[in-house]
């Protein structure tokens, strides 16, 4: 029967049209496959009401049970009440424009649901008011789904679910955060089936567009028992992107990472908007950004605020507010306002840098404009010359939907490990049912039942290395159930649930108050008492840190060196470089229609004239020699991550023909081996060097594979609860996690090889951080491509970028400063006619 003929379905589109809406027909799609008992994914453009197409068929599904019995069945309705809609959320910011949205829906459909947000914002208070009575609607993060079934009696919320809704999937499945949805559902799910057989929980998801949809699903959804359906919105979203362009490709730097060159052009653009967002792709970047545009324009003051994950909840609060209510002019964030959120003010939105992927850009462009039939608009700020290419290759990319995909996390066992102790934590647990259970979950379909023995050893005795010490027999078995009987052991478990191991962010305070900003830890571990460091435009001398916080005072020195954020060292995407070699191709030959081209192509004659611009079809290698020695440059353009095991491995096969030691620097566009000596180079051992033969053999032998391992290990310990991370506000310090989880690793290597998170930290270094996969793709791709070998008598314009990233960890911004405007003078100076004649007797074309 088609749900078109329901009450509910009546009610809710009358509602509709008083409010002048019409519903779009994926909308009514969904509501009629969720009627019939399917699972799915919702895939829409942004601003097209995707939270609806799954919130209404749940609503119409309540309206239509309610509909014969409204306000005169008092007592069915209280037996009614419960946990109805389970919504999981990555982000916080979401949850709670999610919950003012749909208690505005439940108000004007006289739908008495109550509907609550649960995440680490919640007070203690609305947790203890949820714990007595479960809200129909629970918006919810992935951690936060495991603390609930860390509970006692957790299994009597889910008796009345009849849906879970995973928002934003394609930013969870790439995550452990994914692999703990996955394991959360296939709990809840195992409960609704063991109270209601009859009753099917139904799954969806909501994804933007990804390049896996269908594994998205299979990953959301694995059971094979159940009715699945992919629902695509046939609307295209009106996206227009423009570049904030220099005046001349001088005004540019040819390396950089601010663009703080162009941030006059930037303030035009804020006053015509009614609000901007200004997205950056590091906390400390949004900092700089901040106060470099209130020296700008001091009538900013009061107008413009920044926006990221480390700001205190309060102030979080009120800019998302002011948001809404358009009280601030523009904020400048980081991917702490990427998603879903839906600030009506917000017309403009600017990315600054290279967001190097077509997805994130896209995810962030849809921050404004979002409404059906609005047009959202991006602009894109380049940082350095070279971005401008990027831009041209993001705008065609955007425009032939060449999207990534999101590859899905398999065998987590340190995140097995942590959901086991929380269900042990909770009601105790059947591990013959959670076998299975956990057996159905896409990220563990292929775990064996000797895996799982040694988990459950692992959790009960400490494993085989372990056993002697009784604080690693955390779970014992007790009526049939496995628990965890220990207060401590609980309370700590409870602690450190979804625990994602990052470099802490600590804040950076005067010593008679005022707050500046937020450095890395990693940073501020180097500084000794009387070192000093920019921040916020500041020169800050640093005096100590106490509890979590950096205090400094103003320091009398003009010039210190700058901090490094690790997040930007975001690498490229595979199909965003694929993208831009074919735009280097269209700069020189003028076949484009991309003014971002017309603005560098002065540039690229320059590269053309000094050396060479590769083409699709050919892989550029230039050997330079200057005062520093002597330098082999590379281009892959497979982003940074995959540059630097190449370096290490080219490095270690031109080590065994010859004894020689390079030092190497990347970037996403390629990298630098720098030697002392004459690189033992020619045309004939070119192709042999970057051979994909005896990759994994070479691999191994060409990088501190051991050493990787250790670190991602650190994380696996953490996770998995082999190291404690420290109660809150008084956190173990990194270097002792470190060697905490490094004496763990130790111990495992000599006396329990077979450790199976031993074997995961191998296999995430190797797949994560190695990306294996991608080095032998884009090493295929080489050996199909015309070498061409330059001999260029400078540095080129297209090195400048790898050769100064190289130069930055060892200098500060002044003096890098100097050393980049000295390098690109004499880059000019050579750059003179004589180099086309040069350039003949040098390249080598195979």
């Amino acid at each position: 029967m088609g749900i078109e003929t329901s009450k509910g379905y009546k009610q809710v589109t009358k509602w509709l049209k008083l409010s002048r809406k019409k519903p779009f027909r994926f909308q009514t799609d969904a509501w009629q496959y969720y009627a019939e008992g399917y699972c799915g994914l919702v895939n829409a453009p942004t601003g097209f009401g995707k939270t609806f197409s799954l919130f209404l068929a749940v609503v119409i599904e309540e309206l239509n049970r309610t509909a014969e019995q409204t306000k005169t069945a008092s007592k069915k309705k209280k037996k009614d009440t419960g946990l109805k809609l389970i919504w999981i959320t990555p982000l916080r910011a979401l949850a709670k424009d999610l919950a003012r949205a749909m208690r505005e829906v439940c108000m004007e459909l006289e739908l008495d649901w109550q509907v609550s947000v649960r995440n680490g914002d919640t007070t203690a208070a609305e947790k203890l008011k949820q714990k007595k009575q479960m809200p129909e609607v629970l918006i919810i993060t992935p951690e936060s789904m495991h603390l609930l079934l860390a509970q006692k009696d957790t299994a009597a919320h889910f008796h009345q679910l009849q849906c879970i809704v995973a928002d934003e999937w394609h930013e969870l499945m790439g995550s452990k955060r994914g692999v703990m949805a996955e394991l959360a559902i296939s709990r809840i799910r195992g409960i609704v089936q063991e109270k209601h057989p009859e009753r099917l929980l139904r799954i969806w998801g909501i994804s933007a567009t990804i390049g896996n949809m269908e594994q998205a699903l299979e990953v959301l959804v694995p059971y094979q028992e159940v009715l699945k359906v992919i629902i695509k919105a046939d609307i295209e979203k009106k996206i227009t992107i423009k570049s904030i362009l220099p005046d001349h490709i001088d005004m540019l730097p040819w390396a950089g990472h601010l663009g703080h060159k162009l941030a006059h052009k930037l303030l035009p653009i804020i006053h015509k908007s009614k609000t901007t967002l200004i997205f950056t792709n590091t906390r400390g970047q949004a900092e700089l950004w901040y106060q470099n545009l209130l020296v700008l324009d001091e009538n900013l003051a009061g107008q413009i605020a920044i926006h990221h994950g480390s700001i205190d909840y309060e102030l979080r609060n009120w800019i998302e507010d002011a948001l809404h209510s358009g009280i601030l002019k523009a904020v400048i964030s980081t991917s702490s306002l990427d998603l879903g959120v839906d600030f009506k003010p917000v017309d403009t939105v600017v990315q600054i840098g290279s967001p190097k992927g077509v997805a994130r850009f896209l995810q962030r462009a849809g921050r404004s404009g979002h409404s059906p039939h609005e047009t959202s608009v991006i602009y894109f700020l380049p940082t350095h010359a070279l971005e401008l290419v990027e831009a041209a290759a993001i705008k065609e990319a955007a425009k032939t939907q060449q999207i990534e995909s999101r590859d899905p996390i398999v065998m987590a066992f340190d995140t097995l490990i942590q959901y086991l102790v929380t269900l042990a934590v909770g009601d105790g647990f059947d591990d013959h049912k959670i076998y299975l259970e956990v057996k159905e979950t896409h990220a563990f379909s292929e775990l064996l039942p000797s895996e799982w023995g040694w988990i459950m050893q692992f959790i009960s005795t400490g494993g085989d290395s372990l056993s002697a010490y009784t604080e690693f027999s955390k779970v014992l078995k007790k009526d049939g159930l496995w628990k965890v009987e220990s207060r401590q052991i609980a309370m700590r478990h409870r602690l450190h649930i979804g625990t994602i191991v990052s470099d802490p962010m600590l804040k950076v305070k005067y010593l008679g108050g005022g707050y500046i900003g937020m450095v890395e830890e990693s940073f501020i571990s180097k500084m000794k008492p009387g070192n000093s460091f920019t921040l916020a435009g500041r020169v800050l001398e640093f005096i100590m840190v106490k509890e979590m916080t950096a205090l400094v005072r103003r320091s009398k020195l003009k010039r210190a060196i700058t901090p490094s954020w690790m997040g930007g060292r975001i690498s490229l995407s595979a199909n965003l470089g694929s993208i831009l070699r074919k735009k280097y191709n269209e700069t020189l030959d003028k076949n484009h229609e991309d003014e971002e081209l017309d603005i560098i192509l002065p540039l690229f004659e320059r590269q053309a004239k000094v050396s060479h611009v590769p083409k699709s079809d050919e892989f550029l290698i230039e050997l330079i020699h200057t005062k520093d020695g002597y330098h082999f440059f590379a281009y892959p353009f497979e982003g940074r991550q995959v540059h630097e095991v190449m370096a290490a491995l080219i490095a270690y096969r031109l080590s065994r023909k010859t004894p020689i030691s390079f030092s190497i620097a990347m970037n996403d566009y390629g990298f630098e081996l720098l030697s002392e000596y004459p690189i033992p180079l020619d045309e004939e051992n070119i192709k042999a060097l970057f051979s994909p033969e005896n990759l994994g053999e070479d691999i191994v032998g060409s990088i501190n594979s051991t050493e990787m391992a250790k670190r991602k290990f650190r994380d696996i310990a953490c996770i998995s609860g082999l190291v404690f991370q420290g109660f809150p506000g008084k956190y173990t310090a990194n270097k002792h996690l470190q060697s905490s989880a490094a004496l763990f690793f130790n111990v495992f290597t000599d006396y329990d090889k077979h450790n199976l998170l031993l074997r995961q930290a191998y296999e995430e270094a190797f797949y994560q951080q190695i990306e294996e996969p991608r080095l032998l793709a884009a090493l295929q791709r080489i050996q199909l491509s015309k070498i061409i070998l330059i001999k260029a008598e400078s540095y080129t314009p297209l090195c400048f970028p790898i050769k100064v990233d190289s130069l930055r960890e060892n200098m500060s911004t002044e003096e890098l400063g100097q050393r980049i405007e000295r390098m690109t003078a004499e880059a000019n100076q050579k750059m003179r006619p004589v180099h086309m004649k040069s350039r003949k007797k040098n390249d080598h074309h195979l």
